[in-house]
């Protein structure tokens, strides 16, 4: 069912680890020691469990799932940022977890070629639990071989939140359509002393935020071009790239945005610091009640001529789904367990109403007390939707495309050098 994987596979796919490699930032329970030979051991290894959104809730869910199965234990492995890494060390050195939880971006791509995870598509189907996935989840997890990289959980919606209390007090009369009302209403914040958009403009919040206004100009199956080939030298490519740098140099975005992370993001827009940031549904789910009673969510104005015809917004499916390791195969019953208990109704229910999450699952449940999560849930037709290059974008291109994101930022770089700094990272792709 699976290939054995390689030092070499590994080195083709462009992970670059060696098997011995130690890797900082291993939880005490570490996934090189995770592998447990115990049938009645199970092996989960998952950014979960500390202050990622959704963490209490999954702790909770492992609780019940435990005294619902006294004969089943389960290990649980938590890393951060550096999980696809740590998890590559421990399948080549034979002790990878049974389940991995981690999105599909850049290194995990190619974990399905390699052998690092196991089609799912069988297991899907024989447990019965494809109904249970959204269509567009199940599609967005398959590769071009047919074959389901993992089993569907977390989606995100990714809109543009709009503090209205802070439009106001600049005399922004409504929220901003157009660029030309964007830019209006950016130095109309200025003149008040606040930062107009804040955006991680060193992480990958400010790489998507770039890859939307990008695609300000192109269709579906350009922007899927641009971005899975790093050809962005179509009319529609260079007019959204000189439409990005129109902004930028108009200051629409907050100062030195080049250098700030997601995380400094999000403080600027919850402190009120910043009027408008482009937030995925974890960050809507932080935003303080008393801001968020003054917030609003919609799409990123186009331009005059764009190929939308509404503002844009982001939506993916494949923000966290359930690998199965070759080690999981030898625990198929165990696993099996594991996932129809997580993809019960209830148990999905108890993520969207505890913490917030959007789901890649059927569900009729709403985010009640995330009054910004289910906002952006009900955007529906008023906003257009632009392509998440994650799954199109090879994996040795992923991080240069950041260094990239942060030269384009800059204010000042022309948009033939923000041209050649996205081209030059997927040189070595």
């Amino acid at each position: 069912m699976h290939s054995p994987l390689t030092r070499r596979g590994f080195l083709a796919a462009g992970s670059g680890l060696a098997a011995a490699t130690v890797l900082p930032g291993l939880s005490a329970c570490s996934a090189l020691t995770g592998a447990d030979s115990d049938p009645d051991t199970l092996v989960v290894h998952s950014q979960l469990g500390t202050t990622a959104p959704g963490s209490p809730t999954y702790l909770a869910a492992l609780d019940r799932f435990r005294k619902e199965n006294p004969g089943l234990k389960v290990k649980n492995l938590i890393n951060g940022d550096d999980l696809a890494q740590v998890y590559e060390t421990s399948r080549l050195a034979r002790k990878e977890p049974d389940v991995v939880m981690v999105n599909l971006y850049d290194k995990t791509l190619a974990w399905t070629d390699v052998g690092a995870t196991v089609d799912v598509k069988g297991y899907l189907d024989d447990w019965g639990l494809r109904t249970r996935v959204l269509p567009q989840a199940l599609a967005e997890w398959t590769d071009a071989k047919g074959r389901v990289r993992a089993f569907p959980y977390f989606a995100t919606n990714w809109p543009i939140a709009y503090n209205r209390a802070l439009l106001d007090r600049a005399g922004v009369d409504a929220i901003p359509t157009t660029g030309d009302e964007l830019i209006a209403a950016a130095r109309k914040l200025r003149a008040k002393g606040i930062a107009p958009v804040t955006v991680g403009g060193n992480d990958w919040t400010g790489q998507k935020l770039l890859a939307q206004i990008i695609q300000t100009f192109l269709t579906e199956d350009e922007a899927r071009h641009a971005y899975s080939t790093g050809d962005f030298g179509a009319k529609g490519a260079r007019e959204g790239i000189e439409y990005f740098v129109t902004l930028r140099d108009a200051g629409v975005f907050a100062d030195k945005a080049q250098g700030l992370t997601s995380d400094s993001m999000t403080t600027q827009f919850n402190t009120e610091a910043a009027a408008i940031e482009s937030a995925m549904s974890s960050a809507l789910a932080k935003v303080p009640p008393k801001v968020a009673r003054h917030t609003e969510v919609g799409g990123w104005p186009p331009a005059d001529g764009a190929a939308h015809d509404k503002p844009t917004i982001l939506r993916t499916y494949t923000l966290i789904g359930f690998w199965i390791s070759p080690n999981g195969t030898e625990k198929i019953d165990a696993v099996e367990k594991f996932l129809r208990f997580m993809y019960r109704p209830d148990t999905v229910s108890r993520f969207i109403k505890e913490s917030g999450r959007d789901m890649a699952l059927r569900s009729d449940t709403l985010s009640t007390d995330f009054p910004l999560v289910a906002a952006a849930q009900r955007l529906g037709s008023t906003v257009s939707q632009a392509l998440l290059p994650d799954v199109y974008v090879p994996p040795a291109a992923a991080q240069p495309l950041i260094t990239a994101t942060s030269t384009s930022f800059t204010r000042g770089t022309s948009a033939a050098k923000v041209r050649a700094a996205l081209e030059t990272a997927y040189r070595s792709a």
